[in-house]
């Protein structure tokens, strides 16, 4: 499985950034080459704040010649500009995704999760989403389509062209024993982290209520990391968006801590045989 959208909202950042240097190392200002180029003030700012959907390449090509960029630098960033362009498939669900959250989920390279009271979404099946979502309050067309969109973000770990993310998971035993459904939705999520468990490309670890109090914090945090060029961007969950986190140094707390949750929670191997011991108990 490919995917034509992987990259594109990583490239979209990488390509603010890069116009930012370029702006200030021909020492301009912002509102300078808006004028220049008789746009809106606002507009290079915005641009520079990754505040856009898709970047116009006439627009890309006006920054870069007022820039003097050379020809080989100019090719790179346009590079990087068609590949921002790419359509993704999370655009389909606006009513879903606010913001740029599945994209630098679907671009990451790793990924690490905690959550101490649900499965993860990359986790779930579909059962899990339908029983999960009833609790809230949004209407069964919004819940059908949202279940539509989590199942669609589960297929990153599918892909077999090499750019499957290595996710790194924490769940907790507390989000299996919740009687949600029936006991066959039940036996199947837990045959399907089983299943999961045996791909090179996933490690499960289960916090265990013998163990004590979930450890290393109790937030829905989920963090990515792309191919060592970007730093990590940590995403928290709450009940109504996905929030990023962009103070290094709650991000780096948000590192540290799930390192410690890791720790707190059996190895993968152990976490198998205890997800084979809670599937005995529901047969």
């Amino acid at each position: 499985m490919t995917d034509d959208a992987y990259g594109s909202t990583i490239a979209k950042r990488r390509l603010s950034e890069r116009l930012a240097e370029l702006r200030i190392g021909s020492e301009y200002t912002a509102n300078h080459v808006c004028d220049i180029l008789n746009w809106g003030r606002g507009k290079v700012g915005r641009f520079e704040a990754n505040q856009w959907k898709r970047p116009e390449m006439s627009d890309v090509r006006d920054l870069l010649r007022i820039y003097e960029v050379s020809d080989g630098a100019a090719e790179e960033v346009e590079e990087l500009a068609m590949r921002a362009r790419t359509r993704p498939w999370w655009r389909e669900f606006p009513e879903i995704f606010d913001g740029e959250f599945p994209g630098y989920e679907n671009d990451a390279t790793s990924i690490g999760v905690f959550m101490p009271l649900i499965l993860p979404g990359l986790l779930q099946t579909e059962a899990y989403v339908e029983a999960l979502l009833r609790t809230g309050p949004r209407p069964p067309k919004w819940r059908r389509r949202a279940v539509e969109a989590r199942l669609r973000r589960q297929e990153i770990l599918d892909r077999s062209d090499g750019t499957a993310p290595q996710l790194t998971a924490v769940i907790t035993e507390a989000s299996l024993l919740y009687r949600w459904g029936i006991r066959s939705d039940r036996q199947e999520q837990i045959a399907h982290l089983i299943e999961l468990s045996g791909r090179s490309n996933v490690e499960l670890r289960i916090q265990r209520f013998e163990d004590g109090p979930p450890t290393g914090g109790f937030s829905m945090v989920n963090l990515f990391g792309f191919d060592g060029r970007d730093p990590s961007l940590v995403f928290v969950e709450t009940d109504y968006a996905v929030e990023e986190v962009s103070k290094r140094d709650a991000v780096n707390g948000y590192v540290q801590s799930f390192s410690r949750a890791c720790d707190g929670a059996l190895d993968p191997a152990d976490t198998v045989d205890y997800l084979e011991h809670l599937a005995n108990q529901l047969e």
